[in-house]
Parts: structure tokens; C-alpha cells; sequence
């Protein structure tokens, strides 16, 4: 007979993070503690040739500022804009790469990041109440994208509940599909 322990339980009211939901592609910058540079999308490393929005191209253009800015570790994040899924107004092939993780970039600016990596934006930090999520999706929609300013169509948010160390995302089009089908 194995013993199986029950996996302890986080508690709900604790600290999150609702971050803008940018509609792109999931896309990854690998540093390796050789200096190595690579791009990732969430299933496989990305070459020029089988990359069809362009990252692997941009991370090899710009794998010395990444280096340095980024350091060693799998720095996960978005790449958006020009070409891939809602656009956000970009044009011109204009692309931005933002990073998930805003706990330890917070505090850093754009041009402290070399001029080429931001991340999401966070529009609150506090502990979780559905209130929170719902405030930040409204503010969304009454004054659009945060990630690019003047485009109003927004995808949704991110929750991340620190202690669950668990992501949740809530889209806006699907929130309102959903009114009126809640009892």
C-alpha cells in the first residue's frame, strides 16, 4: 500500500496579478549560462525558416541586448503586432516583444530593458477578489488596450494568484457572449 499525500490548498484571498491579455503569439527568450540566445514559441525552438511571424529573426538581431538585459533563464512572453492576431493598429511589419513576468520587471523601464523588450501591463497587484478582475476588464474596454494606446479592442486580462501559482485569463468577446447565459 503507497501513501499518497492530498496537495495542499492556497488560500484565495491572497495576492494576485491582473495583467492585460495581449492577443499574439506565445513566444520565449532562452539564455543559456553559456551566452547562448534562442527563441522558443510554446511548443518548440524556433528557426528563420519554420517561424512564421518572425521572432527567431528578431531574437538573432537583437541576442546581445537580450543577453544582457535578460541574463540567463527562459524569459516567456508575447510577441504581438503587425501581422499576427488582432494587430493592435501596428503596421509596417511592426512587432513588440512583452514579458509575463512583471514581478521582476516592474520596476524596470522600456529603455533599461535595451529599448527592445517591455512587459505586459499590470493594471492591479492585490489580494484576488472577483471584483478586482472584473474593474480591471472594465477598464479595459472603457479605455481600451494599455499595451497600445488607442486600440480598442482588447483582448482581456490575466489573473495570476501568487500562492496557487496558478494563471487564469478571462476575454473580454467571451465574457459577453456569456451575459445572460449565467442563472
Amino acid at each position: 500500500m503507497e501513501f499518497l499525500e492530498f496537495p495542499k490548498l492556497a488560500r484565495l484571498h491572497r495576492e494576485c496579478l491582473i495583467t492585460e491579455k495581449i492577443d499574439g503569439t506565445n513566444a520565449c527568450v532562452v539564455v543559456d549560462e553559456a551566452g547562448q540566445v534562442a527563441a522558443q514559441s510554446r511548443n518548440r525552438l524556433l528557426i528563420h525558416e519554420s517561424d512564421p511571424y518572425g521572432f527567431a529573426l528578431w531574437v538573432e538581431r537583437h541576442k546581445d541586448t537580450l543577453r544582457d538585459v535578460l541574463g540567463s533563464g527562459h524569459h516567456f512572453g508575447e510577441w504581438w503586432g503587425s501581422g499576427i492576431q488582432r494587430k493592435y493598429g501596428l503596421v509596417d511589419g511592426h512587432k513588440r516583444f512583452s514579458l509575463f513576468n512583471v514581478v521582476r520587471w516592474a520596476e524596470t523601464s522600456f529603455s533599461a530593458l535595451g529599448g527592445v523588450v517591455a512587459t505586459v501591463p499590470l493594471l492591479y497587484r492585490g489580494p484576488f477578489t472577483t471584483d478586482a478582475a472584473h474593474a480591471a476588464t472594465a477598464g479595459l474596454v472603457e479605455g481600451g488596450s494599455r499595451a497600445a494606446p488607442g486600440f480598442m479592442k482588447p483582448e482581456g486580462i490575466v489573473v495570476f494568484h501568487i500562492a496557487g501559482n496558478v494563471g487564469f485569463k478571462a476575454t473580454i468577446e467571451r465574457d459577453e457572449e456569456r451575459k445572460g447565459q449565467r442563472p
